[in-house]
């Protein structure tokens, strides 16, 4: 999910012929607004149909993950299940997540883009066909395990596509990217609730059967990715120097720390608004409502950063997120301000994601498999924070949530903070003012 921009703007070896043909009419991802030296080229990633195909993709990933919790109460009637062993299906989905970014991140280099998400959407079709059509819950289970797969083979690759393929508009393009991501979960239940959760098996079968066809639209796709360059302050490097290989540890580090929190608050709010909500007085039908309020604006916030990334650098939108949480949870212990607070959580969250990795891939060596192993974080954190919060908040009362959370948005600044006085260049203030285009 920069300031001088190195990501996406590369100096790109010819490749004769067929690397001419294979770019001819794709998007141009960055007309001069991405260089950043002498030779820097243009780089084209996507074809117009790829580009709206990655981002079908992306609403679809967003989709299949909201599924799963609407579908409980059919899943327990058909296959006897416990309210906790109905969930199994969730956590067997990100357990095949995790899986999908880490081993498609150590074989991305060798098998290609196209590849890569061609098997990420063949695992995401196979395995939502097979949860469809299960005749027991152990095969479900492994359907769950094999579409996880493909969900992070799709979430890892596309990410990083976007996060080298567009140039000076990456962010911009990540935010959007990742604002499908939040259609696809809002539309899920939506679509469910419609439809009835005893019908969930066509809701599955639907995804697998269109994941499959965005198989169609791999050829837009351009089969290599340009190498990483050198950020100005040399913290870029393929092979960092030893001296600095702790400070790289550290910040690969911290990255991940502030991922993992800020999933943490995420997850908080969606799991446990409702709670807090009731617990000040408001009836469970407005808890309910308000809180896809909140899941609304984290989509609604990622479209409206667009603009802003092209403006600002990602830090200063990162740290004005993380300050901006901070202030809202604190602002949302007043009972009567609560409800319109989280989903100020929502807008301020929403950037957080798809803005730092662009900023990760600058500043981090090695940035591919630092992204990856970030991603791969966040999802562990978003399947650790439900149990993790809810022993504090149990200890602390159903009042406490937005306190709790409050803490661990101010950890996300803390985090955010420390990067960018890690990273700044000496003698700069870049975050005293906006970008200049």
């Amino acid at each position: 999910m920069t300031e001088q921009r190195t990501t996406g703007a590369v100096e790109t070896p010819r490749e004769g012929p067929a690397a001419g043909s294979e770019s001819r009419g794709e998007v141009e991802a960055d007309k001069g607004g991405g260089r950043t030296g002498a030779g820097a080229g243009q780089v084209r990633l996507f074809s117009v149909p790829a580009l709206v195909a990655s981002c079908v993709g992306f609403a679809l990933i967003g989709a299949l993950q909201s599924f799963y919790g609407p579908a409980i109460p059919a899943l327990r009637e058909e296959f006897g299940l416990s309210p906790a062993a109905a969930g199994v299906g969730l956590t067997a989905h990100f357990i095949g997540g995790v899986g999908g970014v880490l081993a498609f991140n150590r074989v991305h280099d060798r098998v290609g883009n196209r590849l890569l998400l061609g098997v990420s959407y063949a695992l995401m079709a196979a395995g939502s066909l097979g949860f469809a059509l299960a005749p027991a819950w152990p095969p479900a289970l492994a359907a769950a395990f094999v579409a996880g797969l493909g969900f992070g083979g799709i979430d890892y690759g596309l990410n990083q596509l976007f996060a080298v393929g567009f140039g000076s508009r990456s962010t911009a393009m990540l935010n959007v990217l990742n604002a499908f991501f939040g259609i696809g979960a809002v539309a899920g239940p939506a679509l469910i609730g419609l439809l009835g959760s005893d019908r969930y098996t066509v809701v599955f079968a639907g995804c697998g059967l269109v994941s499959a066809a965005l198989l169609l639209f791999l050829r837009g796709v351009r089969d290599r990715s340009p190498a990483p360059v050198r950020a100005p302050d040399g913290a870029a490097d393929a092979r960092p120097a030893a001296p600095a290989r702790a400070r790289v540890r550290f910040l690969l580090l911290a990255f991940v720390v502030l991922y993992v929190l800020h999933v943490g608050v995420e997850a908080g709010v969606g799991g446990w608004e409702p709670t807090h909500l009731e617990s000040v007085g408001y009836g469970s039908a407005f808890a309910a409502s308000a809180t896809s309020v909140f899941w609304l604006m984290m989509t609604v916030g990622r479209f409206l950063v667009v603009p802003l990334t092209l403006r600002w650098p990602e830090h200063v939108i990162i740290n004005i997120s993380c300050a901006g949480m901070a202030v809202c949870l604190a602002a949302a212990t007043v009972p009567a301000l609560a409800p319109y607070m989280y989903a100020g959580v929502g807008l301020f969250i929403a950037p957080v994601f798809p803005t730092g990795l662009p900023w990760l891939t600058r500043t981090v060596p090695m940035a591919r498999s630092a992204s990856a192993h970030v991603i791969a974080a966040s999802m562990l954190g978003g399947v650790a924070a439900g149990p993790a919060l809810g022993a504090m908040i149990q200890w602390a009362g159903a009042r406490s949530v937005p306190v709790v959370l409050c803490v661990i948005a101010l950890l996300c600044l803390a985090s955010s903070m420390w990067i960018d006085r890690t990273t700044r260049p000496r003698g700069q203030d870049q975050a005293a003012s906006p970008r200049r285009r």
